[in-house]
């Protein structure tokens, strides 16, 4: 079964969510919320993570997290274990309580972070529980909008972009969510990227940086092609010819000899296009063409050691290009 992968880094946001197993409830009664509201203090004091806003859904929550510590997993197993053997514990039941792991999205907080704010708070309007956001106590509106304090929040940041001073900002807050038609506020998440990254280019050309090849390249990571795609073609392909004229090749050999064999490597290792607009990219090599252009490439890199060289360059060059 596809599994998305897991990418942690200091300083990551997230929006993080968890469901009930078989979509049945987590939280029971008001004192469950209470108690998961507990954990997550304990997770901030204990991880050093921020937590931008929550709602707590019946049978489901999200979460805005940001990890300083570049620490998700270990926060995200003491919260949803805590919470699970609690859970077990006061309803004397067994088994798992979460559907399957957690689903962790980053999130580029310049671009995304207030309107995945006010996503996630008018969660309970959209699901009918409520005409407004505000009557909804069990999520962090009243926070944000004023009304209370929650000392496990980190309110601050977002609400700067609404305005230095905190009366303007929560009153312009208010009015940000409130204004929006809840049923048909296009949803953010909406626009993630390879099933993990919501972003702008750069956002997620950054993310994709971090990657490790062979994580990647496991067959059960879903959205697998999609996280290969870590540079633009046009702009790789410019790379390489410019890069092999900075080694000393002519402009005609790199174009007509050099070039074509390394614009199609590159390509398949560095981004999601098929054999047929790698081909075209190339100069007009058909399906096969690049298939065993490619073959033939990964075999002389083996034996020819002027080659390799050749290529280890540029892959330290094209580092540059996808950051």
């Amino acid at each position: 079964m596809a599994r998305p992968l897991r990418i942690e880094f200091q300083g990551a946001v997230y929006h993080v969510t968890a469901r009930g197993n078989e979509g049945k409830q987590i939280f029971f009664t008001r004192s469950d919320y209470e108690r998961f509201k507990e954990y997550l203090t304990v997770a901030r004091e204990r991880f050093g993570c921020f937590l931008h806003g929550y709602v707590l859904m019946g049978n489901h929550y999200h979460l805005m997290l940001e990890t300083p510590e570049g620490n998700l997993s270990r926060v995200m197993h003491y919260l949803n274990g805590s919470y699970s053997t609690y859970v077990n514990a006061r309803r004397k039941r067994r088994g798992h309580l979460f559907q399957g792991r957690y689903k962790s999205i980053l999130v580029d907080k310049d671009a995304y972070f207030m309107e995945l704010s006010r996503y996630v708070h008018l969660n309970p309007v959209r699901a009918g529980i409520v005409e407004r956001p505000g009557e909804y106590i069990y999520s962090s509106y009243q926070a944000f909008a004023g009304r209370q304090k929650e000392p496990f929040l980190e309110v601050a940041p977002l609400l700067a972009m609404f305005s230095a001073k905190p009366s303007t900002a929560w009153s312009r807050y208010r009015e940000f969510v409130e204004s929006a038609p809840a049923a048909d506020l296009p949803n953010p998440l909406a626009d993630v990227y390879g099933g993990m990254i919501l972003g702008r280019e750069g956002f997620i050309q950054n993310v994709l940086s971090r990657l490790d090849e062979g994580d990647i390249q496991r067959t059960e990571v879903s959205h697998r092609k999609a996280l290969q795609a870590r540079v633009d073609a046009d702009t790789l392909l410019e790379h390489v010819s410019a890069s092999l004229e900075r080694l000393g090749l002519s402009r005609e050999q790199s174009r007509a000899k050099m070039f074509r064999k390394i614009g199609v490597y590159f390509l398949k290792k560095h981004t999601a296009l098929g054999n047929r607009e790698i081909g075209e990219k190339v100069g007009g090599l058909g399906y096969s063409g690049v298939a065993k252009c490619y073959s033939r490439m990964c075999a002389e890199v083996q034996r020819d050691k002027v080659l390799k060289g050749v290529l280890s360059r540029l892959t330290a060059d094209l580092s540059n290009v996808k950051g």
